[in-house]
């Protein structure tokens, strides 16, 4: 016979668990990605930019090996778009049609034509990140189709 402090373990055992419960422990939610130091973007990032500091950064393995490079984005009235994006194509001689002006080392991350190219670190452009001859020469040559690109204010 079970003693009074037994029943009562076994009723409140068998009460807390739902009917067909097997009472293994659930798993723990996965942990936000941390951020890369020395930038303002994920683990999970290819490229980072900031527009504030007008930097750029390529990351591999959750860690800077390229930059911080100069970065200048869109003009206030044409702003480069902020959020998580992925590297759509790439055009190493690209010509822009809408605007007639050359964009050589191309890599496009939205689908409304928003790239990092080689352009002026003076004048902004119409929401392109415009990067130097060789900084846009190493964006182009590392990042690939579907890499992450994530752009923060």
């Amino acid at each position: 016979m079970l003693s009074r402090i037994a029943m009562v373990s076994v009723t409140a055992a068998a009460t807390a668990l739902p009917l067909g419960a097997t009472g293994a422990v659930a798993e723990p939610p996965a942990a936000e990605p941390r951020l890369v130091p020395g930038t303002p973007c994920t683990t999970t990032a290819h490229a980072c930019v900031s527009l504030s500091r007008n930097r750029a950064w390529l990351i591999r393995a959750g860690e800077v090996y390229y930059g911080e490079a100069s970065a200048l984005g869109g003009r206030p009235d044409s702003p480069t778009p902020v959020g998580t994006f992925h590297v759509t194509w790439k055009d190493q001689d690209h010509h822009s049609k809408e605007f007639d002006a050359p964009m050589p080392n191309s890599v496009f991350f939205t689908d409304t034509g928003v790239a990092f190219h080689q352009g002026s670190l003076t004048e902004r452009s119409a929401g392109c990140l415009h990067l130097s001859k060789k900084s846009s020469e190493v964006f182009f040559g590392e990042l690939k189709v579907g890499d992450e690109v994530q752009v923060v204010p």
